[in-house]
């Protein structure tokens, strides 16, 4: 019987490169997951705040597969679900998801880059072919080691990697993920990626996940769902999302769900202070 799970080989490589990449894996559906993707698009005016995307900067919605049946399902997927069982544990949590529209480069970054945090993970579609020079995600293998004496360096030095080596951003070394629609790539959130030379409507969306917090840090967790606020949502989870949860899909939930209970006046708060909610 075919297994989805890990191997160790690949749960290796991943905790000594910080990323993984599946060519092909959701092949079959893809046609149906852009199909999902464009309607979720089209019922919020096609782009950023209701606004059509402009192409000049990154639009994104959050959450974003939660508001369809169908990309909510893909969390019950053994492709998707055993991606992130192997390696946050068979009690991981569904943090959120988000949907893009990038536009041109995406400067080198991490999604946090912090020493002890719970460990957490991205799964990103992309639903566009994307070649070295038209956008491919790059990472840098072995950059989410917080601690390690390369990571650290490169986390110093790769804003200013002009100055300081020599080199644009485009330059750096660095593994260039050449995509499909139906690929997936996973990636520790500490991992530096980039992208350069993309079109102006790169197609994306990601599910991201996290080890189950621990009772006594969970205070932690609520900070990271806050964080959320600057797009003006009231809890993490989408509606269709919860809807057609199973008991099996609701182990995934609950924990985000206890603790983004004061996500609405933090997004009170921000609103008295900002125009409109952030763009990612």
């Amino acid at each position: 019987m075919e297994t989805t799970r890990l191997t160790h080989q690949q749960l290796a490589f991943f905790n000594t490169f910080g990323y993984l990449y599946f060519p092909g894996l959701l092949a079959d559906c893809v046609d149906k997951i852009i199909e999902e993707f464009e309607l979720i698009w089209a019922a919020h005016g096609g782009g950023h705040h209701g606004q059509t995307h402009d192409g000049q900067q990154r639009s994104c919605i959050l959450p974003f597969p939660d508001r369809s049946e169908y990309l909510s399902s893909l969390l019950d997927d053994p492709r998707i679900h055993d991606i992130a069982a192997s390696i946050c544990g068979d009690d991981f949590n569904y943090t959120s998801g988000d949907g893009n529209f990038y536009a041109g480069d995406t400067r080198w970054h991490s999604d946090g880059y912090q020493a002890g945090r719970i460990l957490s993970i991205k799964i990103a579609f992309y639903l566009d072919p994307l070649t070295r020079d038209s956008g491919a995600l790059r990472v840098i293998p072995g950059s989410h080691r917080v601690g390690d004496a390369f990571a650290d360096a490169v986390e110093r030095e790769i804003r200013e990697s002009g100055k300081i080596w020599g080199l644009k951003g485009h330059q750096a070394p660095a593994m260039i993920l050449e995509t499909t629609p139906g690929d997936i790539v996973v990636f520790n959130h500490n991992l530096k990626h980039a992208a350069f030379g993309g079109s102006e409507r790169r197609r994306m969306y990601t599910m991201n996940f996290s080890r189950r917090y621990p009772e006594d840090r969970l205070e932690e967790l609520r900070a990271v769902l806050g964080r959320e606020a600057r797009f003006w949502i009231d809890r993490i989870h989408g509606e269709a999302m919860i809807r057609t949860a199973g008991p099996e899909r609701m182990v995934h939930l609950e924990q985000v769900m206890a603790n983004d209970t004061h996500l609405a006046e933090l997004t009170r708060e921000l609103k008295k202070t900002m125009k409109e909610p952030a763009r990612g």
